[in-house]
């Protein structure tokens, strides 16, 4: 009998971008996958990975104890029903809710802190709470992994996990052969190209992004800015799409919208940027190294473990878009040769650093260090939506 694994993230989009990789490898090492997550476009593509599938309605950017309380109720729900060996936990609602529903079933927990976002930025009334169902929450996880140092130390100051249960892992890592080297795309002929891959929030700087192409655009009429990703519907902190649309009125940036490949747009572009508040690792940035691009990001938790200052890249200050468009028109003004080494340097950085593999390992470590009887076995057909949902 294959021993389950239940994975869950907010969505299946977050799963199968950033956790195929290990779903495969989990897979080849004999467990049977399920993932758990909202229904969304990618929930078939997971299917077709060879994982099992369940819907699982989540109000991503809600803070309404009632919803929170009824996905507690629906984790538990299916928790019971499928008797996994281990849960595995991503981002903030599964890590809370999915991970005490697990401990209230005496499931193993292995919980993954990918950047603590928008909640601990700000120091409010919700930061608190979310900090309490954190503590709370990891109390009994089995183990903890963080995807930075700064995160990992904030927690264990702050009481929130033990430190003995914590390791480092380097971001979700990276399929390298996925990646190679960007080739120079009409690079003399063309204007010169900064591009920001994120979803369209605030909290990713795109606002700093804007008005330094501004200031950037009165010496460099022909440089030009570019955003990829989604909008960010229904996060507190999305753009507006009037408001990109006006920029690409004003003739200040191209908008691309959401891709499932960036590296076409990798491929002829100059150099990446990302003015972030607070990241775990930004896959962005270590695709845009994958590929032997130099990048300018805020010298910013999450930020400067993807960049080497002066090496691989130019860090930035923060929330400031006249220190942004200093280093836009540094690497404007760098000799062609030395933003290529910069490239270069940033692609060793991240085979040495974030090779998906790495991930990998710490995980099938971590199960293997997992010691459960085998569960009875489940039908999935007998768990019905509607079950679920209740």
């Amino acid at each position: 009998m294959k021993r389950k694994i239940v994975i869950s993230i907010n969505t299946a989009w977050n799963i199968y971008n950033f956790r195929a990789g290990l779903i495969r490898a989990l897979l080849q090492e004999g467990y049977d996958v399920v993932a758990l997550a909202p229904k969304d476009d990618y929930s078939q593509k997971l299917r077709d990975l060879g994982c099992q599938v369940i819907d699982l309605p989540m109000d991503n950017n809600g803070t309404h104890p009632g919803r929170d309380m009824l996905l507690l109720a629906r984790y538990y729900r299916v928790l019971r029903f499928l008797k996994p060996y281990a849960f595995l936990g991503y981002t903030v609602k599964p890590n809370v809710y999915g991970s005490l529903a697990a401990h209230a079933l005496g499931i193993p927990v292995i919980n993954n802190i990918a950047g603590l976002g928008a909640t601990f930025i700000r120091d409010s009334f919700i930061t608190k709470i979310v900090r309490t169902l954190y503590k709370v929450a990891l109390k009994r996880s089995h183990k903890v992994f963080f995807q930075n140092a700064d995160d990992l130390a904030l927690f264990t100051r702050s009481g929130l996990v033990r430190q003995q249960i914590t390791s480092l892992v380097p971001g979700s890592g990276l399929n390298l052969n996925h990646y190679k080297l960007a080739p120079a795309d009409g690079v003399e002929t063309r204007p010169f190209r900064f591009l920001l891959v994120a979803r369209m929030l605030k909290d990713k700087g795109v606002e700093e992004f804007v008005e330094a192409a501004r200031h950037v655009r009165r010496t460099h009429r022909a440089v030009e800015f570019h955003l990829l990703g989604g909008a960010g519907t229904g996060n507190p902190n999305a753009i507006p799409a009037q408001r990109l649309a006006e920029w690409q009125d004003e003739g200040l940036v191209i908008y691309h919208g959401k891709t499932d490949d960036v590296r076409p747009y990798l491929s002829s572009t100059d150099c990446v940027v990302l003015p972030s508040y607070r990241e775990g690792v930004p896959r962005s940035l270590l695709e845009a190294a994958a590929m032997s691009l130099p990048i300018i990001a805020t010298d910013v938790v999450g930020c400067r473990d993807a960049v080497d200052d002066q090496v691989t890249g130019l860090l930035c200050e923060v929330k400031n878009p006249a220190s942004l468009a200093e280093k836009m028109l540094a690497m404007i003004a760098l000799p062609a040769e030395q933003r290529l080494a910069m490239g270069a340097a940033g692609r060793r950085k991240v085979e040495t650093q974030f090779d998906e593999q790495i991930v990998i390992q710490k995980y099938l470590q971590a199960l293997d260090a997992v010691v459960r009887p085998l569960p009875v076995e489940t039908d999935m057909a007998e768990l019905m939506p509607e079950q679920i949902n209740s």
